[in-house]
């Protein structure tokens, strides 16, 4: 799938992922895709919860190469 823009996460234990995602979703437009590579266990739960909290939309959270691979679409 397509994304405007990727964020690598890899090597940030929480909270880290979750505060520099959400600043790589600041200066996007609505709609746009962000895709954010992570390899600490807890940012599958916890992306998922960012999303809930924030309103953007978590298209999709899997693996890739042994690193968590999600999908953003920003509110």
């Amino acid at each position: 799938m397509n994304f405007d823009k990727e964020f690598d996460a890899s090597g940030l234990s929480c909270p880290l992922p979750i505060v520099k995602t959400k600043k790589a979703l600041a200066d996007m437009q609505s709609g746009q895709l962000l895709r954010v590579i992570a390899t600490d266990p807890g940012s599958v739960a916890d992306m998922a919860a960012f999303a809930e909290q924030t309103g953007h939309a978590l298209l999709s959270s899997g693996q890739e190469g042994g690193k968590y691979v999600f999908l953003i679409k920003k509110a």
